[in-house]
């Protein structure tokens, strides 16, 4: 693997590819690459989660603000995370059909896009998802996007794997603001109001605004955007690109990043399967089954 690594660090992309899915696979760990710290208010930003609700436009304002980057000679990488079959582990795949800038032959050679499946994590993100945005980072991509399922603020945890967090948000969607801002939205360093096109957009945007400023504290910027119209979306592209951490939840981050190295330990232990398989069939129950996957690697409890 040693040769294919350095054509992945060299620009070759079906070398990188292929580790790609090695890491997913779970057959490469690339130790020499460890999950970047996160950025600090001084610090430019590497990896970035763009998460939301669902129908609020987030792969097509993804793939806009990627076409803005990349034609201003940035190189960005996306990991789009699709939702996983329970079954088979298979992922839809739904953002890449909606991606038109990696067939842009004026700036194709400065975007990557890679979907994703949640496959065993119990989280929207994949816990390989940190390695994945390492590895992309030290084949030389200067920032990667991590795009997720979007099931509103139960999407907590990729806190745990960014540097950067920013919410989509629809328009017309004023009721649900204080429920939203005890999950995601009271961790997001800038908010965007997608299909600004639309009627209701520019109310749920003040009605944003006035909700951080309720809090008392440095609020994150809120801006309208429609990646399908294009309104917007330059300006959003320059903000986002020198985006500061709001630092509005630090404590919060660091009990994402905490859990989500817990669930690893967890979910990556040999015993892993066997367990799930006992849970079936009845054999254990889950105190069992966690006192199973406490013990040591060959499953024995301690």
């Amino acid at each position: 693997m040693g040769d294919e690594l350095q054509q992945a660090l060299g620009g070759d992309r079906r070398a990188m590819a292929r580790l790609l899915s090695a890491i997913e696979n779970g057959d490469f760990t690339p130790q020499q690459f460890p999950s970047m710290p996160a950025a600090t208010e001084e610090d430019h930003w590497q990896v970035m989660a763009v998460t939301g609700a669902p129908g609020v436009g987030k792969s097509v304002l993804v793939d806009a603000l990627m076409t803005a980057w990349a034609t201003e000679g940035v190189r960005v990488a996306l990991l789009a995370v699709d939702p996983s079959s329970p079954r088979t582990g298979g992922a839809l795949l739904g953002d890449r059909v909606r991606m038109t800038s990696v067939d842009n032959p004026a700036i194709s050679n400065r975007v990557y896009v890679r979907s994703i499946a949640t496959r065993s994590s119990s989280g929207s993100v994949p816990l390989i998802v940190e390695d994945m945005a390492a590895f992309l980072l030290a084949c030389g991509w200067e920032r990667v996007l991590i795009e997720t399922v979007g099931s509103g603020q139960a999407e907590l945890r990729c806190a745990a794997v960014a540097d950067r967090i920013v919410v989509v948000e629809g328009p017309a969607r004023g009721d649900g603001i204080q429920a939203e801002k005890a999950g995601l939205l009271e961790l997001a360093d800038i908010v965007l109001v997608n299909k600004a096109d639309l009627e209701g957009a520019e109310r749920h945007a003040g009605e944003l605004m006035e909700s951080y400023a309720l809090d008392g504290e440095d609020s994150p910027q809120v801006l309208l955007t429609s990646g399908l119209k294009g309104l917007g979306v330059a300006e959003a592209a320059q903000a986002l690109l020198s985006l500061k951490s709001s630092g509005r939840a630090q404590r919060a981050r660091m009990r994402e990043r905490l859990l989500a190295q817990h669930e690893r330990s967890l979910v990556h232990h040999p015993a892993y399967n066997g367990v799930l398989d006992a849970l079936c069939e009845g054999t254990l129950d889950i105190n069992e089954a966690l006192n199973h996957l406490k013990g040591d690697e060959n499953g024995r409890a301690s």
